[in-house]
């Protein structure tokens, strides 16, 4: 057969795909755990954490995570990852941004709280705590302050926990017989404050402490500067005056921040019972007790004999110790950093009264001179007067016109002598009447 022209070759081409070996990808260094060193080891293990080359992925910050028995590692997290892990909207992320670097809040959510004081940025959980940017200078004192307490505290926590897992087991077993739990646990938790309030309490202490420092440091340079303006008015002294000022303004304003932010939830309990992280932890540990001891009793057989009194009990218990509308633990925590901020704030207010006494009486000191240049301008414009009358009888009779008096011997000295006594007189006259008008003191 000969060729079709509209017949078509077929080839088929097999490329070969060369095996490469897989490499597995490799694993990134486990970031460094800090225990008990100090900020210089800190400072260097976050170095050395990030100084191997890697580069960061975008968006990504440095936290450093605490628990509950203290211990600390810095991680590197982008937005997405805190919010699946802590469960909060992305505007509060946004609240802990630079924009808002010298604002202050305390917002709760489900489970987690989201402090802003000033400096320190945070996100606490009944079980742990995020902290953003914990290298920096003023956020170490901080960090320290968390290690130390937590640590102190984590023996107890640690005693406390083998007694609540007892309880624990007794409670599944009492749940098995259609009890309901007995959280007699939760005693031990009522002896101190929650994980989350001894965060915000020590958040709060060192906040406090920082802003009480830099009033302190503006007193010292405020009354000085001030006692000098009041003896020399100057122009570099009242440069000195200026530049206080503009600082008191916004370290007033910063502590006023902090202070309606506690104001405000002190006026609100529904506010400050959703602060209550680790309550509502426990809460949600009861209620999956509860809804698996349904789904078990509903399979299994039930006795009829049980004491239902014991059932009264157990709810009375758990009503009395996770009563949402318990803040009183919190509502004292406050209370007290709220009157160590009022007191702050009153401390501004005085130097800055004791900075308007101070203009006012240099005001004072300026009117008095301006007055006194004043009355010194109207003796010379009296003066000048009482000479411009004398020229003005020099200047008539100097005219080229003739008088009889030019033939007289001697009258010269005497017209002289005439025409500057009356305008000394004039003087005189002039002066006595401003006085006597009280235009000059």
């Amino acid at each position: 057969m000969g060729k079709n022209p509209f017949s078509f070759r077929r080839t088929s081409a097999r490329r070969r795909i060369k095996k490469t070996p897989e490499t597995p990808p490799p694993t990134p260094p486990p970031p460094p755990t800090i225990g008990t060193n100090n900020n210089n080891s800190l400072i260097a293990a976050a170095a050395a954490a990030g100084g191997k080359g890697k580069k960061k992925t975008g968006g990504a910050r440095l936290w450093m995570r605490f628990d509950r028995s203290g211990q600390s590692e810095l991680v590197e997290c982008d937005k997405s990852t805190i919010i699946r892990r802590a469960s909060i909207p992305a505007r509060d992320l946004r609240i802990l941004g630079p924009v808002f670097s010298h604002s202050s809040n305390i917002l709760a959510r489900e489970k987690a709280m989201v402090v802003n004081l000033e400096f320190i940025k945070a996100i606490v959980m009944a079980e742990e705590v995020l902290l953003l940017d914990p290298l920096c200078q003023e956020v170490l004192p901080f960090v320290d302050q968390l290690r130390q307490q937590l640590l102190h505290k984590n023996p107890i926590q640690i005693a406390g926990a083998g007694h609540f897992d007892e309880q624990e087991n007794e409670m599944q077993d009492l749940t098995s017989r259609h009890w309901l739990p007995v959280p007699e646990a939760v005693e031990g938790l009522q002896c101190e404050l929650p994980f989350e309030f001894q965060v915000l309490e020590i958040a709060l202490e060192v906040v406090c402490t920082y802003l009480d420092s830099n009033v302190a440091d503006l007193e010292r340079e405020a009354y000085p500067v001030l006692d000098e303006l009041a003896r020399n008015v100057s122009t570099k002294n009242l440069e000195l005056v200026r530049s206080l000022k503009s600082n008191l303004t916004r370290l007033l304003a910063r502590v006023q921040k902090v202070r309606d932010e506690i104001e405000h939830l002190l006026d609100d309990n529904e506010d400050m019972a959703h602060l209550y992280l680790t309550r509502k932890w426990i809460q949600n540990q009861q209620s999956d007790a509860l809804l698996g001891t349904s789904v078990s009793n509903s399979i299994n057989t039930i006795t009829p004999h049980l004491p239902r009194i014991s059932s009264k009990r157990s709810g009375s218990l758990v009503s009395n110790h996770l009563d949402d509308n318990d803040v009183e633990d919190l509502e004292m925590l406050l209370e007290a950093y709220f009157m160590q901020l009022d007191g702050t704030r009153n401390k501004i207010l005085s130097v800055r009264e004791y900075i308007d006494d101070t203009e006012d009486y240099v005001n004072i000191q300026l009117d008095n001179q301006r007055n006194e240049l004043i009355q010194l301008q109207l003796t010379l414009t009296i003066a000048s007067f009482a000479i411009a009358v004398e020229t003005l009888m020099a200047g008539l009779f100097g005219m080229n016109i003739h008088c009889t008096l030019y033939d007289k011997e001697g009258i010269f000295e005497l017209f002289v002598g005439g025409i500057t006594a009356g305008s000394v007189l004039l003087f005189l006259l002039v002066l006595g009447y401003a006085r006597w008008k009280k235009l000059l003191g």
